[in-house]
């Protein structure tokens, strides 16, 4: 697994580069939605240990059930995304690990219905953001894990619970260790100093 730039040149970070990705997931994300209220494309959604359901990995960021539920994935995606973006120079790359572990893990264990939502990759990132800061030696990484862990640090305790029977809470949860998975590894290599390096 590879989660750092080889060199400056292959990999220069670019905070309006990523401000221009964010945008253009979250259109995507509702470009879908619309779609969605004429087709059935929410049966593309993750469904666990079946194979037709593999789809569901790639697709579950952008299937959404109703208004609610998108427009409450949407606010803490642009933030989490933009304090990632800010503070990593391989924001994409940590998008895509979350998403596709959290994703495989999902399918393997996640109950038998079909899952749907942002909400995976927003825990996702909650726990990578939260995680890197206890596992990194760095002043950054530590100011956004406070901020993350304060604004939502109660949403991170509730929504991997399994109180809510039509709540993909497996989901939240998976994505959460995902997150902190990647935050762990990554913070191995910048203890052997072969990661991103210090970055204030």
């Amino acid at each position: 697994m590879n989660l750092k730039p080889s060199t400056a040149k292959e990999h220069v970070h670019s905070f309006k580069r990523d401000l221009t990705g964010i945008g253009l997931f979250l259109i995507a994300i509702w470009v879908v939605f619309v779609i969605d209220r004429f087709l059935p494309i929410e049966q593309l959604g993750l469904v666990p240990r079946s194979v037709k359901g593999l789809i569901g990995i790639v697709t579950i960021a952008f299937l959404h059930a109703d208004l609610g539920h998108i427009m409450a994935n949407s606010v803490p995606l642009i933030v989490l995304l933009c304090l990632l973006a800010g503070s990593r120079a391989n924001s994409i790359d940590i998008v895509v690990y979350i998403s596709v572990i959290a994703g495989i893990l999902l399918w393997l264990f996640g109950r038998d219905a079909i899952h749907i939502g942002a909400s995976v990759l927003v825990f996702g990132l909650i726990g990578f953001l939260v995680c890197a800061g206890f596992f990194e030696k760095r002043l950054l990484s530590a100011l956004i894990a406070i901020g993350v862990a304060v604004t939502y640090g109660s949403t991170l305790v509730f929504g991997v619970l399994p109180i809510q029977r039509a709540v993909s809470w497996e989901g939240h949860l998976f994505g959460a260790i995902a997150g902190g998975l990647i935050a762990y590894y990554i913070a191995g290599d910048l203890e052997r100093g072969t990661g991103e390096g210090a970055r204030l």
